[in-house]
């Protein structure tokens, strides 16, 4: 059985090698096709088809987005400290708190300020060539995380999908064994009627009124759209059983479950039947909300 992913999900992931720090955080939520986004460090717009590639790869639909980060180890462990400029701004920050009653300043706030730790400039000595291979290394195990966090969810889905299409099953039963669904009932409602309008007047053509009696009951008759249902159930449990990239597959069952049980209750003449089509519609309904996750 192979595995369904939904299309949500978050997976971060660092590298190190060559000198070089990389960083990879993606975030994926749903999207009717696969769209990529990239936030890339300044100068390695060159890895951009690359990596579009590497989630081509493993993914077929939703909306990505990575954020790249990448830093030189050999900047980060000599990295300095511009003692004048943070004290400087630690007195300018402090006074300015006093006068509007502000909190002061902290460490941590002051140490973010570009410039004053002198590591920040690194990337601009970042070595184009030897950044690529850490990079896609990052970027290649945030996917591998994403698409296990993907895969999980796809379970838990697969799982929640399967218990209503079984539901529609059953409710696509009872209908179909509803005794004013049957051909025989619908057909002996309209001799009736028939029986009340010629005995209302006798203008009525007799075998006209029963013609047309015969023509109505062949429209309100269910079988087709019954042994449709049954078809799209059967459909979907195999789609669900197979796995893989199905949830466009699945939206459009879902379409066609919902057309079939709309025909159903514009057809039927009897509350029980009308109340059954209502079930399915709602838990059709429930379906295609969740089929939208799915990859």
């Amino acid at each position: 059985m192979t595995e369904v992913q939904s299309m949500t999900g978050f997976a971060s992931a660092t590298h190190v090698g060559d000198g070089l720090e990389a960083s990879c955080d993606i975030r994926s939520v749903n999207n009717k096709g696969l769209d990529i986004r990239l936030r890339l460090p300044g100068g390695l717009e060159a890895l951009e088809s690359a990596i579009k590639k590497l989630v081509g790869d493993r993914l077929a639909r939703g909306s990505i987005q990575i954020t790249l980060s990448a830093r030189s180890t050999a900047d980060a462990a000599n990295a300095g400290l511009d003692e004048d400029k943070f004290r400087a701004l630690a007195d300018i920050a402090t006074r300015l708190a006093r006068e509007t009653s502000l909190h002061p300043p902290t460490a941590d706030g002051l140490l973010a300020v570009r410039g004053v730790v002198l590591a920040d400039d690194m990337e601009g000595r970042i070595d184009r060539e030897m950044a690529e291979a850490p990079c896609l290394a990052a970027v290649g195990a945030a996917l591998d995380a994403l698409v296990e966090a993907r895969k999980s969810e796809g379970e838990a889905l697969r799982g929640i999908l399967g218990g209503h299409v079984e539901t529609i099953a059953q409710l696509t039963a009872r209908a179909e064994a509803d005794p004013a669904s049957q051909p025989e009932a619908i057909l002996a409602r309209l001799k009736e009627q028939v029986s009340t309008l010629l005995e209302a007047s006798s203008s009525f053509d007799e075998a006209r009124l029963h013609a047309e009696a015969a023509l109505l009951a062949t429209k309100a008759d269910i079988r087709e759209e019954i042994d449709r249902l049954y078809a799209h159930v059967k459909a979907a449990r195999r789609m669900l059983a197979a796995g893989g990239a199905v949830g466009r597959k699945l939206d459009f069952l879902a379409q066609e479950f919902n057309r079939e049980t709309n025909t159903i209750c514009s057809k039927s003449a009897s509350a029980s039947l009308t109340a059954i089509g209502l079930d399915l519609k709602a838990v059709i309904d429930q379906f295609r909300e969740q089929v939208q996750n799915l990859q």
